[in-house]
């Protein structure tokens, strides 16, 4: 290798190779990192939820958000790896999460679980959409892979919303 190759690649130190081209990579790794914004917002307000609900179903509800919660973390680390692997670059630190998240913080002193469950189940249903968004962008651009991704952590999401809606019922009787 000679000193122009050697200086040339250690001058562009995150340029990962991938098939799909610049195109792709821009709009798919743009897309994965909004969403991975979303999708750490979510978790902390989960947390939140479940570090402070209260009432006569207490155990159910923090027992259900904490597993909600682990889903969520779970999705971070393969969405961030997704976006370097297609060549982009991901958030890197708090202040990048708030500036691209889209799910919106709850700084309340107190909120009613009924209220908790709703806002949950809205949050996780807007994620289920932003994530849909972005298989699309994948069927464009024949990023099968991410696509793969995209449809179980949708199934998933659709699952959180599922639970959420039953758990926030109220009797009719």
């Amino acid at each position: 290798m000679d000193i122009e190759t050697a200086r040339s690649r250690r001058l562009a130190p995150l340029t990962t190779p991938t098939g799909l081209g610049e195109a792709a990579a821009k709009d798919i790794s743009a897309a994965l990192t909004a969403l991975l914004a979303d999708v750490f917002a979510l978790y902390i307000k989960t947390k939140n939820f479940h570090w402070h609900v209260s009432g006569p179903h207490f155990r159910d509800y923090h027992l259900m958000f904490d597993e909600q919660g682990d889903e969520l973390y779970a999705m971070t680390d393969p969405i961030a790896e997704r976006v370097r692997k297609l060549g982009g670059t991901t958030l890197r630190s708090i202040g990048h999460i708030a500036r691209a998240q889209r799910v919106l913080d709850n700084d309340a002193d107190y909120v009613e679980p009924h209220d908790m469950l709703a806002e949950l189940r809205d949050d996780n249903g807007g994620l289920a959409a932003a994530m849909r968004a972005v298989h699309a962008a994948c069927d464009e651009h024949g990023d099968i892979a991410t696509a793969s991704l995209l449809e179980n952590w949708i199934d998933e999401t659709e699952k959180r919303v599922w639970f959420l809606f039953e758990a926030g019922r109220r009797d009719r009787g």
